[in-house]
């Protein structure tokens, strides 16, 4: 392909960022603190994210195959398998009412791949509206009230709504979740920040009162204002329910600790803990589970073919009265290599799936013998191309040496981001620092021009001044005492990105500094992190607004490598890890500051403070802007729009994949 068709494609992602720069800046001030009762019943037009929850008034219909249950005795009627007829959520339709039938190929490499498909089928409490703006709306909720200081925050739920073996959700699902789940954190996860409110005088945080009000309304009573709530309940725990009936026949508190441990056995587990953590937080691979999905998981998910067919009680429906999803189920083949994704889309067989940059140029040229269309989405990424090095990391002489932001500088300047550029993006990343993408909260204006002109005279220099000297051969650089000066760059199996690592490396060691490689698998990645074995890795920031989304630039908990142990310190309350001192620690005091504002205007300023102290530090580094993320449908899959692609969103769950199609 040639550099006009890419250059083409550039000026498509360029129109897609300004269509969301207007959503996110003409959003922000949405009413927060007032009723969000829904709306009335209306067909939705193209592109809008209006829950509608009123019924069209046209009467239920179901897919043929569930029809087909019902005349066989097998399956109650429809009218007795959905809400109450006013509280049937109708879903926006983005291009057309959409036909039933059909299967969604999905690669996938097994259980350990189990986030990308958790997103395509997730259903939260509240989720981000497809404006773009970081507003939420109810989706497992019905509505919501909000009280002046926002301190209260009353939910009311879908009544008559279901599980997907037939019992009823109501509010003793959420009562339970809270009081049995999250509370003893059965699932291994402590409890999330967003259910804290922050003493703006003493700065501690005090833990919500959650009560049920009656069968369909719940209660979360805070003593201090919380006003982005519902923003972060959207994110820290999405899924603020659970099938009560379910986990009372699992867990050890109901059943005791030895009948448990029979029941872990069964599921393959050799205790009770690890049974409770991936019924409870990976739930959406066990058949066993009920769920609220449009999808649910009918076999092993260690299968080769791991298959979710549709959910006979969901809860949604089209503006015509259909019940959702269209497609009937989601069969994921397993694949030993990653690469055979790429394969099996351009084979033509998948339907719908998202790729890297990196593979356009191959996906555009394939595309009318593959059958398919490439819809570039924007991202909220800060580069496409970056390093982190770790600023706790346990070598005394290499944490001075990374925590000094001549080093910093020294690394930055010393590649040559135009070649990266051309090689690693093919020009569609232009050569830039990483920083906030313009459009969203807490963009610097220049700061992607930080540090990226190519200088390796520059960078010699910085290294002088740091005190660091030449090795006898005058290859590589030592630590000032003379002793052997390497970094050693951990990376992910699956990242894919072999290209740019060594061409990165190429430039360091041009300029002495020594660099060494592992490569790990995504668990052992993980493990070593939290150990904080790892010096550096090659990684980017992508955040969509730090007060929402905080774990990659605010050091909370262990999450990313730059800040290493500065986030087991303050997870562990002081007790582990490493003090934050400096300007992290001043990131820490402005975040305690948004834990404890009142108002959406103290968010914004304290999170620019935030955004403010990484721009002058610099502690992630990045070589070229960001990319679109490709999300790549067959010509004969109907309803899929071009959106923002983040983690806070839900990838292509962000889409509402019920209501895509097969024509």
């Amino acid at each position: 392909m040639g550099k006009k068709s890419i250059w083409s494609l550039a000026v498509v992602v360029a129109v897609v960022l300004v269509v969301v720069i207007l959503f996110v800046n003409g959003n922000k001030d949405r009413q927060a603190k007032t009723s969000a009762a829904p709306a009335e019943s209306q067909a939705p037009s193209a592109n809008t994210a209006a829950n509608n929850t009123s019924s069209s008034g046209g009467g239920l219909k179901e897919a043929p195959i569930l029809a087909e249950k019902v005349k066989a005795g097998s399956l109650p009627p429809i009218e007795e398998r959905m809400p109450a007829a006013d509280d049937i959520m109708v879903e926006p339709t983005y291009e057309e009412i959409g036909k039933y039938g059909g299967e969604w190929r999905y690669p996938w490499n097994g259980p350990d791949d189990k986030w990308g498909i958790e997103m395509v089928t997730e259903e939260p409490l509240f989720r981000f509206k497809q404006d773009g703006s970081g507003s939420v709306e109810p989706n497992v909720a019905k509505s919501y009230d909000v009280n002046e200081d926002s301190t209260e925050f009353t939910i009311h739920l879908r009544e008559g709504m279901k599980w997907s073996d037939g019992v009823p959700f109501t509010a003793d699902d959420v009562i339970f979740y809270w009081e049995h789940m999250l509370i003893p954190e059965t699932f291994g996860k402590a409890l999330y920040d967003c259910y804290y409110s922050v003493n703006p005088e003493t700065g501690e945080k005090e833990r919500a009162e959650v009560t049920k009000v009656d069968d369909y309304t719940v209660k979360v009573v805070f003593k201090h204002p919380s006003v982005q709530f519902l923003e972060r309940l959207a994110i820290d725990n999405k899924w603020f329910f659970a099938p009560a009936h379910y986990y009372k026949t699992i867990l050890p508190e109901f059943i005791g600790e030895d009948k448990a441990l029979e029941v872990a056995k069964e599921y393959g587990f050799e205790d009770t803990q690890n049974l409770g953590v991936w019924t409870g937080y990976y739930y959406w691979l066990y058949p066993q589970r009920p769920t609220l999905r449009p999808w649910v998981a009918t076999n092993d998910a260690n299968s080769d073919r791991f298959i979710m067919e549709r959910n006979p009680y969901y809860f949604k429906t089209d503006a015509e009265g259909q019940q959702l999803p269209y497609i009937d189920r989601i069969v994921l083949t397993k694949t030993q290599d990653p690469s055979h994704k790429l394969l099996d889309m351009l084979a033509g067989n998948v339907e719908v799936a998202q790729f890297d940059f990196k593979d356009f140029t191959v996906l555009k040229e394939n595309e009318q013998k593959g059958g398919y269309r490439v819809i570039p989405w924007s991202t909220p990424n800060w580069s496409s191309t970056g390093i982190e090095l770790n600023q706790t990391t346990e070598d005394p002489k290499l944490r001075a040496l990374f925590q000094d932001i001549r080093f910093r500088e020294a690394l930055s300047v010393a590649v040559d981001r135009k070649e990266v550029s051309e090689i690693i993006t093919s020009g569609m990343g232009e050569p830039a620092q990483a920083s906030v993408p313009e459009g969203l909260p807490g963009f610097q204006d220049g700061w992607n021009k930080q540090w990226t002109e190519y200088d390796t005279t520059r960078a010699s220099q910085l290294f002088d001044e740091i005190g660091l000297k030449w090795d006898s051969a005058h290859k590589y650089r030592t630590f000032a005492d003379g002793s052997p000066l390497s970094i050693l760059f951990y990376e992910e199996k699956s990242a894919d990105n072999e290209q740019f690592i060594e061409l990165v490396r190429k430039y360091y060691e041009s300029v002495g500094i020594k660099t060494e490689l592992k490569i790990v698998d995504q668990g052992s990645f993980f493990d070593l992190k939290y150990a904080n074995k790892i010096p550096a890795t090659f990684k980017t920031v992508s955040v969509v607004d730090v007060s929402l989304r905080p774990d990659e630039l605010v050091p909370l908990r262990v999450i990313t490598p730059w800040f290493g142990h500065y986030g087991l310190y303050n997870s562990s309350g002081g007790k582990e890890g490493v003090k934050p001192e400096g300007d992290v620690a001043k990131i820490m005091e402005f975040w305690d500051k948004i834990k404890a504002a009142k108002t959406r205007e103290e968010i914004t300023q304290y999170s620019n403070e935030i955004i403010k102290l990484h721009q002058k530090n610099q502690w992630v580094i990045g070589y070229t802007g960001p990319t679109p993320v490709l999300t790549v449908v067959k010509n004969n899959v109907k309803n899929v729009p071009a959106l923002v692609n983040s983690d806070e969103f839900r990838g292509l769950g962000f889409a509402h994949p019920d209501q895509f199609f097969i024509e």
